[in-house]
């Protein structure tokens, strides 16, 4: 359903939800309406009903289900989106009733997700948490014969359609996670060179469309794709960044986060959020003109505190600082910036690099010549800025990794 077509060609579709008191459906079905247009989808109308539990044959009561098939017809909409998960019971009695194609929430954001990978990981991750899914609900006679089988290793004759097809399904989902696992040893292994090589790393974190990418590429030029849409990109990409004291990082822009992030999503995903839990920093990106901000953080905070991020320190960015319009002040943890304009990204860095562990300090020096052999080991683990030849030595403003720091004092220039 993914695609970028003209306005015309998009599917019309009605929006359904479910109000059972557990969340706010209003601020739920607003992004589900985000989701849909993301997907390429024409929203016509929204129909919530309240409901304590949902109705087991049809998610919805007849009364609603009956209003909801007469409205489709009038507005001539070719799909109903559900905004909660449905079985597959539901799927296929909500077919028959209605004549639209039935999807739910999880199944829209999985296809997003499926339109926006792009790397093999990012593919396997998807192609893997859409089998999960589908396997979870699969439907059919039950009695009816798909074609008899023959051969060795085929199935056997009396065999249903449902079987054959959960059986396929199963040897792809193992496929996949052997895939996978090939993927997450090779990204352990490159986590860990990073580790002993001393390289320290930023995570961007957030809210989806809260301005991650934006922020990414004005830090590192990267290029990444950024779009007011949700889940505009995909897949993790890292890239190096220069602090203003010197030290370069690895800062690395992951997967936006939703609220009621499907299960098998999360699952699929997991080693990919993991890697966040490895970072020396994490950067919360928070969309301060959001109405329901607090409850996005949670969402995020959340999701962090279960992936064992709770001790790694953060950084609050709140972005979009030009459409607020409230009392904005910096602190320890927390930084004002607009990614969009530039505001803020000064304070950012020097925030980022007193919040990092001091692995390095910048000096200037003025090393003798006897000692060259001590200034050659300083160049090849730090950045050198400057280098001058005087009757002293070699006067050098040069970055100096913890372990030299000590020796280093013995040749630094004291400031008049």
């Amino acid at each position: 359903m993914y695609d970028n077509k003209q306005e015309e060609t998009r599917p019309a579709v009605i929006l359904v939800g479910l109000d059972t008191g557990d969340y706010d459906a209003e601020i739920s079905m607003a992004e589900l309406a985000a989701l849909a247009d993301t997907a390429g989808c024409e929203v016509r109308r929204t129909v919530i009903q309240s409901r304590g539990t949902p109705e087991a044959a049809t998610c919805i009561g007849s009364g609603k289900l009956e209003e909801v098939s007469q409205l489709a017809e009038a507005l001539e909409a070719e799909m109903l989106i559900f905004d909660t998960e449905l079985t597959g019971i539901q799927l296929r009695n909500l077919t028959d009733a209605t004549g639209c194609k039935i999807i739910d929430r999880t199944m829209l954001i999985l296809d997003i997700f499926a339109g926006r990978a792009r790397t093999a990981e990012g593919k396997v991750q998807v192609a893997l948490a859409q089998y999960r899914y589908r396997l979870s609900r699969l439907t059919g006679s039950g009695t009816a014969l798909s074609r008899l089988g023959g051969g060795i290793g085929t199935r056997g004759p009396g065999e249903t359609k449902l079987e054959t097809d959960r059986r396929h399904i199963r040897h792809r989902i193992a496929a996949l996670e052997n895939d996978l696992r090939k993927m997450e040893k090779h990204r352990r292994f490159l986590g860990s060179r990073r580790k002993k090589d001393g390289v320290l790393t930023v995570a961007i974190v957030g809210y989806t469309n809260a301005g991650k990418s934006t922020l990414f590429n004005l830090l590192t030029e990267a290029g990444v794709l950024t779009e007011n849409k949700l889940f505009a990109t995909l897949d993790v990409t890292a890239r190096a960044l220069e602090l203003p004291d010197g030290r370069s990082v690895l800062l690395s822009d992951t997967v936006g986060l939703i609220r009621r992030l499907p299960h098998h999503l999360v699952e699929a995903f997991r080693s990919t959020l993991e890697e966040t839990a490895q970072a020396d920093l994490i950067l919360h990106v928070l969309d301060a003109s959001e109405p329901d901000l607090r409850e996005r953080t949670e969402v995020t905070q959340n999701l962090l505190n279960d992936l064992g991020c709770a001790d790694i320190p953060q950084i609050h960015v709140l972005n979009k600082a030009d459409l607020f319009n409230g009392d904005m002040h910096n602190e320890a943890d927390h930084v004002w910036i607009s990614a969009k304009n530039g505001t803020g990204i000064p304070e950012l860095l020097q925030t980022i690099c007193a919040k990092l562990p001091q692995t390095a300090r910048r000096m200037q020096l003025c090393i003798p010549y006897s000692d060259s052999g001590f200034l050659q080991l300083l160049r090849t683990e730090g950045k050198l800025f400057s280098e001058e030849f005087t009757a002293d030595g070699t006067l050098v403003d040069i970055t100096v990794d913890v372990r030299r720091q000590k020796q280093a004092e013995q040749y630094q220039v004291k400031s008049e």
